[in-house]
């Protein structure tokens, strides 16, 4: 009997896996909150050098005189945000540019416009002008943490159980996400944001999977688009947070102390039976499988879910040793599923997060942009639900990525005064980079074998987080030449498109329980392609 076969007598989709995917709906939440939380908690408002006091400013017009005095213009005409005059020109003579060999970096310090932001973390530290490297670098660092977390949360996933460590991640990512918001010092804050990515990283791996272990094929689909609209929720809860906490103190705190509900939510999370069985932890299986059949109102089942039952199970998907990363490419089929999975997930974490990040050139203000940037997502997860159904994982994998590559590619090509065009293909490109991701994370979690699925997930997030960390840095190609960034964006996401099509199609598909699984639909596929038939086999 094959663990398919229990979950069909307990009930495959029923009250108890509703109860699950609410459940596991708060990671999803928290991970845009903090993902995308440098939009706002790290803007940098308009700002000029901090200049002399003037008495005798008490109008619009002598407030300007005064700043042309002591602030050189810009190439573009803009007065400076970085350098002022060492000593005031006067006032008639401020715009002919006198005295351009006292230009001096600001060396009292930045005043900022505190119309839209109380406080940011620019602000905070000065991260701006030659300082504003280290601005970036905070993002940057923040997915260089969830790499690594990415790791170590799948290998030990996978070794001591998805709920332990899901209570870990709820813990480690409360008690650092408080610390980062009473920092001292930018290194501090640096220091402790990095170690949240780490931390944080736990629901990227834990979540998906431990959904899905406990649906049935028919419903894996519908939950797993259904449970990815939580995160669209997120996104847009984002904008509407980061507009009403203009603090990044308080931001920091609003999007942190949820975990603390998370913490007591676990109470009633199950642990993955297919994982317990594979670790030969029959009672603690039968535990949920009784749970999970008593709440989908199948009370029959329970003459089938007999501990001598269970362990026939047990001995066919018991491990016979811990996972390792390296096991991911001992098998022809598994190395060939990681190393094209490696290339989609760079591929759909660079462009996601280089468009997600990206708020200009859009004539809307950054809180519309960001809600706007949330809405659109929701439809685009109605049509990967029904893609993935009626047209399978790998063709929507391959369309998503294309279709971000084409629009970001399109947008390109416009004159920047048709506005509105811009801002539907930069919407309808966030829409379809979104899409990718959806699709990545159910199409992932099915190629791999249960007793590998936590760890592939955590060697593919891995890669994709490397991809999310280079993101926010792909900007600084702007110097080389402005288009190059979007350039970039689009080129990855069309090479990860072409890499999507070498993956097998797991439409309707059994999720695999051991390596030998996988590698015996390679042999099938193998034959398969070579014409010949189960029935030729059989005789």
């Amino acid at each position: 009997m094959a663990f398919e076969e229990i979950l069909k007598e307990v009930g495959g989709f029923g009250p108890f896996q509703i109860r699950n995917l609410l459940l596991l709906a708060l990671p999803r939440i928290l991970l845009p909150l903090n993902f995308l939380l440098p939009i706002f908690m790290a803007a940098v408002p308009i700002h000029h050098c901090t200049l002399p006091a003037q008495d005798l400013l008490n109008n619009l017009t002598q407030e300007t005189a005064w700043l042309e005095a002591y602030l050189p213009r810009e190439l573009d005409g803009s007065l400076s945000s970085c350098y002022r005059y060492l000593y005031p020109h006067s006032l008639s003579n401020a715009s002919q540019g006198a005295g351009e060999d006292q230009i001096v970096p600001c060396p009292e310090g930045w005043e900022y416009d505190q119309s839209q932001f109380y406080s940011t973390i620019a602000t905070q530290w000065d991260l701006v002008c030659e300082r504003k490297g280290l601005n970036r670098a905070i993002s940057t660092l923040f997915f260089i943490g969830v790499l690594v977390g990415a790791v170590i949360f799948g290998y030990l996933s996978d070794r001591f159980g998805r709920r332990p460590l899901l209570l870990v991640t709820y813990v480690s990512t409360l008690a650092l996400g408080l610390v980062s918001a009473f920092s001292v010092s930018y290194i501090m804050f640096v220091i402790t944001r990095s170690l949240t990515g780490v931390a944080i990283a736990g629901f990227t791996i834990i979540v998906l999977p431990l959904e899905l272990e406990w649906l049935d094929v028919e419903h894996r689909t519908v939950a797993g688009v259904l449970s990815s609209t939580f995160w669209s929720g997120g996104v847009m809860l984002l904008a509407l947070v980061g507009y009403l906490i203009r603090d990044w103190r308080w931001l920091l705190l609003a999007v942190t102390l949820p975990c603390a509900l998370g913490i007591l939510s676990l109470w009633w999370v199950p642990e993955s039976a297919r994982w317990l069985l594979t670790q030969g932890r029959i009672k603690e299986a039968q535990h949920y499988l009784l749970q999970c059949a008593a709440l989908n109102g199948r009370p029959q089942a329970r003459e089938k879910l007999s501990i001598e039952a269970l362990s026939l199970v047990a001995e066919r998907e018991k491990v016979v040793r811990r996972p390792s990363y390296l096991d991911l490419f001992r098998t022809p089929r598994l190395r060939h599923i990681s190393l094209c999975c490696m290339v989609v997930w760079f591929g759909v974490n660079f462009s996601y997060y280089g468009l997600s990040l990206d708020l200009s050139e859009l004539g809307l203000n950054m809180y519309q942009t960001q809600l706007l940037f949330g809405a659109v997502e929701v439809p685009f997860k109605m049509i990967v639900y029904l893609s993935v159904r009626y047209a399978g994982r790998r063709f929507t994998q391959v369309g998503a990525l294309l279709g971000t590559a084409l629009t970001v590619g399109a947008n390109l090509l416009l004159p920047s005064g048709l506005v509105a065009w811009r801002l539907v293909l930069k919407v309808t490109g966030k829409g379809f980079s979104e899409a990718s991701f959806t699709t990545a994370y159910l199409f992932t979690s099915e190629l791999y074998p249960t007793v590998l699925r936590q760890t592939g997930l955590g060697l593919t997030s891995l890669v994709g987080r490397f991809g999310g960390s280079l993101a926010p840095l792909a900007t600084l190609l702007e110097g080389i030449w402005p288009p190059l960034p979007k350039v970039t964006y689009s080129g990855i996401a069309l090479l990860a498109s072409a890499t999507a099509l070498l993956l097998p199609e797991t439409r309707n598909a059994k999720l695999p329980e051991t390596i030998q699984d996988v590698e015996k639909k390679r042999t099938l596929s193998d034959l398969q392609e070579a014409g010949i038939s189960m029935k030729a086999l059989q005789d």
